[in-house]
């Protein structure tokens, strides 16, 4: 793994940073421009298409504020009523671009949009003093290539993080799911190849955009994100949260909680919950399985979709449906339910499963993805190869034989997810900054005497 880049060591935020801008003998950036055409951090995770990526963006931003580089978030304006900036955090502004109608434009119509996006944010730029944003970082391929187009005409370096890739996802869809599209693969192949540095969620990830994209491993940075460990904690324990939940105390609970597509497979922990209970009917009086989130992507064209399975499998009477929540409930849903179920048939890192780790809950996870990394099997969760949901069924049936291991695994998964926490993820993200605006330089450098 030394091929690559990485910021897995366990000094201070402020010492790692310090020592990487000492070692290059460069000074990190002071502003950056970070694009996210196509949701804003703004928006509440787990509708539309706001999800981790959203929560990714607020908080890597919050903290590199608070390592004094500055942060302005340029995002699609989805209201006439927005205001054109809104301050998110001291150090950091959300500007809002307008790009095509502010309503009803799906993400597989935004390529159309990305002229336009790109002309907002060079007039936003065209209003300070040259050399006002020393670096750009992108997120996401429609980002990504507004990104690669600004920061070729402000001549700065471009870091782009990817979140998930059009070739990965392809290779491990769910049933009646849709492929992405040709146009996709091609505009992350264009990015991989443009972008000074590639920060990948884990080694997993760096390898594939090695091979899948012929990314050059020595511009490969595997950063870990982070978790709120300030708001994701075990708190007053699982009997308070589901007191104010008004959840049973004795009650086995699985819960899902995200946005609600195939991709993301709630249907395996429905079809789990059927097979248990086909086996156990004893179980019925005692489960309760909460599926908070709503519907995205693909899973927009039938919304409806999963409440309809869970009648035709004859588990309507168990499962509970819950809109999303902000962030503060989201963590008393994570510290009531016995278990958390992540059956995705593709995630870059699964940020969820470590925030319902850090608020002492074990977590049930397919084996993909970033989520071996986030997950560690038999000690602070399940990892489950596959979406058979028979297996599923038997960890679940194991939990509700053995209510204390909820409990053991869940001090475990508290003590794991302490580790990652949002201040060693930015002075990671400071550091790469601080490599792509070095090697950026040597080569302009190195043009300029050619």
């Amino acid at each position: 793994m030394s091929q690559y880049i990485s910021r897995l060591g366990r000094r201070s935020p402020a010492a790692a940073a310090r020592l990487g801008a000492m070692r290059i003998g460069h000074r990190r950036p002071r502003r950056v421009a970070m694009l996210s055409v196509h949701t804003s951090p703004l928006h509440q995770p787990g509708t539309g298409d706001a999800g981790g990526m959203n929560v990714y963006i607020v908080e890597l931003a919050q903290r590199l504020a608070a390592i004094d580089i500055e942060v302005e978030i340029f995002t699609r304006a989805t209201s006439a009523a927005l205001p054109p900036t809104v301050e998110l955090a001291p150090g950091v502004l959300v500007r809002h671009i307008d790009a095509g109608p502010y309503e009803g434009l799906a993400k597989e119509e935004l390529p159309a949009q990305l002229c336009a996006f790109t002309h907002g944010v060079m007039q936003a730029w065209a209003g300070h003093r040259p050399g006002h944003y020393d670096l750009v970082h992108s997120h996401y391929w429609l980002s990504g290539h507004v990104g690669w187009l600004a920061a070729q005409r402000w001549g700065v370096p471009l870091v782009h993080a990817m979140h998930t890739m059009a070739k990965v996802k392809n290779a491990n869809l769910a049933d009646g799911d849709t492929p992405e599209p040709a146009a996709r693969v091609i505009g992350e192949t264009q990015i991989v190849a443009a972008a000074d540095r590639l920060i990948a969620n884990t080694t997993e990830e760096a390898d594939e955009l090695v091979l899948h994209y012929r990314a050059d491993p020595g511009k490969v940075a595997v950063v870990h994100p982070g978790v709120n460990l300030s708001r994701f904690h075990p708190a007053d324990g699982r009997a308070a949260a589901r007191a104010r939940l008004g959840l049973p105390q004795d009650a086995l609970i699985p819960l899902f909680a995200g946005r609600i597509q195939p991709l993301k497979a709630p249907d395996v922990l429905l079809r789990a919950i059927s097979v248990l209970l086909a086996e156990r009917p004893e179980l019925r009086s005692r489960i309760v399985v909460p599926v908070v989130g709503g519907p995205s992507g693909s899973g927009l064209a039938k919304p409806e979709g999963l409440q309809k399975l869970a009648a035709r499998l004859g588990i309507a009477d168990v499962v509970r449906f819950r809109p999303p929540v902000g962030q503060e409930r989201l963590a008393d849903w994570f510290r009531a339910a016995s278990v958390l179920v992540m059956p995705s048939y593709s995630e870059s890192f699964g940020l969820v499963a470590i925030e319902a780790q850090a608020a002492g809950t074990p977590v049930l996870a397919s084996a993909v993805g970033g989520l071996p990394v986030a997950v560690r099997d038999g000690e602070t969760g399940f990892l489950v190869e596959g979406h058979d949901p028979v297996p599923y069924a038997r960890v679940l049936e194991r939990l509700a034989d053995d209510p204390a291991l909820t409990h053991r695994m869940g001090l475990a998964a508290a003590h794991h997810a302490r580790r990652f926490g949002w201040d060693t993820a930015a002075a990671g993200t400071a550091e790469v900054y601080t490599e792509a605006v070095h090697a950026h330089r040597r080569r302009a450098r190195a043009a300029h005497h050619g």
